[in-house]
């Protein structure tokens, strides 16, 4: 048995690469404005910087997202539009952009959202990557409420696989932002 709520452990991970015709520098400044996202994101469709200096270490940034019924149709998890906060933990330009999401009270969790860039010839590798430790405090909830062991372990499986083609696209299709400019 997986205890999902306990320091340590890797509940979900993905990561997603891609070459891009452009300076790792114009890349950066893409990926970086989260408040852009929505013409990238599978789900997030853009949001607000509520605080801070945009895209700065220590800067939260509100999302909107949306999630339609066809992810992982049997789980419990939320349909529509929700939002969540986010502050960013790592913002090196041209290199790497990282934020991790926030709890209600605005503590960060294990939920940390990523793109690395590396230079290329003519261009740069942008890799896209999640990870989620310990469980939020929403998926807590949701392990909580009724799903067996069995349950949980087909909710990670499952997830697992979503989130992995959700950083594949989000690759391609800011692949196609940027080089289409």
């Amino acid at each position: 048995m997986v205890d999902y709520e306990r320091d340590g452990v890797t509940t979900f991970e993905v990561r997603a690469k891609t070459f891009v015709a452009a300076a790792p520098a114009a890349v950066y400044e893409t990926v970086s404005d989260l408040a852009r996202s929505g013409e990238w994101s599978v789900e997030c469709r853009g949001g607000t910087w509520i605080s801070g200096e945009p895209s700065a270490v220590g800067a939260v940034f509100e999302g909107k997202n949306l999630r339609g019924p066809e992810a992982v149709a049997w789980a419990p998890v939320i349909r529509g539009e929700w939002t969540t906060r986010a502050e960013v933990v790592d913002a090196v330009p041209g290199r790497a952009f990282r934020w991790v999401i926030l709890t209600g009270a605005g503590d960060r969790q294990e939920s940390t959202w990523s793109f690395e860039i590396e230079p290329a010839d003519g261009g740069s590798v942008l890799v896209h990557h999640y990870r989620l430790g310990k469980l939020t405090e929403g998926l807590a909830k949701i392990f909580r409420s009724g799903l067996d062991e069995a349950g949980r372990a087909r909710f990670v499986q499952e997830w697992n696989a979503k989130l992995q083609k959700d950083v594949e696209q989000t690759v391609r299709r800011i692949k196609v932002v940027i080089e289409q400019g």
